[in-house]
């Protein structure tokens, strides 16, 4: 820390020279022409006679990264939004007051520079530096090992020095990007319209978690962040818009994992006289293309594995992904108390009166869960644990619903909708119960929703995608923290 202080009043008295000098270290009156990588791509198969013979200057800006210095001349590397580029600085180019000036430039200032493209001794492609002026004056250093910055709580909480200093971590954020315009052009092509609902809603509803609450002071009303945009989306349905979608910021004042962030981006859509086999199918597909222009291929790595994502994926019901994972006959997960006397034995503590559908879930979690690493579809849960599901017609103790996993965590959620305003009621009211129970995460009563259904749900399909955790297995990358670029993190020691 006394060597980090005694660096930043070295560069305070850099700046106080500056200014004693006439020259402002934080200007804005130089004009960029070019990026490093128009540069570089412009002069690739160019060789060292034909760059002699080109009369081109171009501008470019950028921080110093690294320098090598020879005494009347220097390299330096500099780095800008489109990557880095090599400039070469010498006295008798640029002049001696200039040069004189450039010496006392430090790694992490940001310098613009004027000057033609060239090949060093090494065959480099590099600048000649005509002019080079200091445009913002760093006041701290850089990590020492500019490609190294390794500590995890710095990286996350100072992201800005992380995208500075590793180029990989920009990759994925770039990636990131890419991914979500690849959905939006996917969606807008199979004709669904992009819209807008609430981001404060006076009911948390949509799905099943804890809201953070705030509170409007003219209305006098506390409102909830919203947990999900169901409902909203679902009355543009009934409104008469049959294919919509949503790339949403979603909150929920639940724990921070690897997995989970409090304030998450999904991407939500509703299909009107569509069922939830017609969205797997449609995920297939939406997925498949997005990795095929990310990745450049349906066989990708995560972690020391490699996913398949080639179509068609696994489908298997809830009681048979159990079956087949969980070592136990149908007929155990058929009878209660033989249910909760085999989750008892996976070393779970469930209360005797857990209902039968919420008992299945928790087995599922715990022995299925992280063994779907290959792309998985898991249809038919339990109506207990789906309030806002279409009933399946042959079996009311199902939903018409799906989830879909890979590399063992959930990546979407999907049902055919309730559209029965009568049953919609009493799957409200039951979880009033279970919210009266203690239950923070049971789905509060909508008489606005219910409304909107008297007047006439169509037939509807509706999905959620995560697409952190989409990001997060395109890019290879093992926590939630390392695709969102701000997540949030515990107060800094002080």
């Amino acid at each position: 820390m006394e060597q980090l202080n005694e660096l930043l009043q070295q560069r305070q008295a850099k700046v106080a020279g500056y200014q004693a000098a006439g020259i402002n270290p934080f200007a804005n009156d130089f004009k960029v022409s070019q990026n490093a990588r128009q540069v570089l791509d412009a002069h690739q198969a160019d060789d060292t006679q034909k760059l002699e013979k080109m009369d081109v200057v171009y501008r470019i800006a950028g921080r110093i990264m690294a320098q090598r210095d020879f005494g009347k001349a220097a390299f330096l590397q500099l780095q800008d939004g489109s990557g880095r580029i090599q400039v070469y600085v010498a006295r008798n180019q640029v002049g001696e007051v200039a040069f004189e000036q450039f010496k006392k430039f430090d790694i992490g200032d940001i310098v613009g520079v004027s000057g033609a493209p060239f090949r060093t001794k090494t065959d480099e492609l590099s600048l000649r530096a005509g002019e080079i002026r200091l445009l913002t004056k760093s006041l701290l250093p850089l990590p020492e090992k500019w490609h190294g910055l390794t500590d995890v709580e710095t990286r996350y909480r100072q992201r800005y020095l992380d995208l500075m200093v590793n180029p990989d971590v920009q990759q994925v954020f770039r990636k990131r990007s890419q991914i979500i315009n690849l959905m939006r052009d996917f969606m807008v092509a199979n004709d669904y319209l992009e819209v807008e609902t609430p981001m404060m809603q006076p009911i948390a509803g949509g799905a099943t978690a804890k809201p953070f609450v705030t509170h409007h002071n003219t209305l006098k009303m506390d409102l909830f962040l919203r947990i999900a945009p169901e409902l909203y989306l679902k009355r543009l349905v009934v409104g008469g818009f049959d294919r919509v979608f949503e790339i949403n910021r979603n909150f929920r004042n639940e724990g921070i994992s690897i997995q989970h962030n409090p304030e998450f981006t999904m991407m939500e859509f509703y299909r009107a006289y569509a069922t939830y086999h017609d969205l797997m199918d449609f995920t297939e597909e939406l997925i498949c293309h997005i990795a095929m222009q990310v990745c450049g291929g349906l066989i990708i790595s995560y972690g020391e594995k490699s996913v398949d994502l080639t179509p068609p994926w696994d489908r298997l019901t809830l009681k048979e992904s159990i079956v087949k994972y969980g070592d136990v006959e149908q007929a155990v997960l058929d009878d209660q108390v033989q249910s909760l006397a085999y989750a008892k034995s996976l070393g779970l503590e469930l209360s005797e009166k857990i209902g039968h559908g919420k008992l299945l879930a928790e087995i599922f979690d715990e022995v299925v869960e992280p063994k779907l690493w290959q792309p998985t579809f898991i249809t038919e849960y339990p109506t207990e644990i789906s309030p806002l599901s279409r009933k399946n017609d042959d079996n009311p103790d199902v939903v018409d619903r799906f989830e879909l996993f890979i590399v063992g965590r959930e990546l979407a959620n999907a049902f055919s909708e309730l559209n029965n305003p009568f049953d919609q009621r009493e799957r409200f009211l039951k979880q009033l119960e279970e919210k009266a129970a203690g239950d923070d995460e049971a789905h509060a009563m909508d008489e606005d929703y219910i409304r909107a259904l008297e007047y006439g749900l169509p037939p509807t399909a509706g999905e959620g995608i995560g697409i952190d955790r989409l990001v997060m297995l395109l890019t290879n990358s093992a926590s939630i923290r390392d695709v969102i670029l701000f997540p949030q993190m515990r107060p800094e020691a002080g």
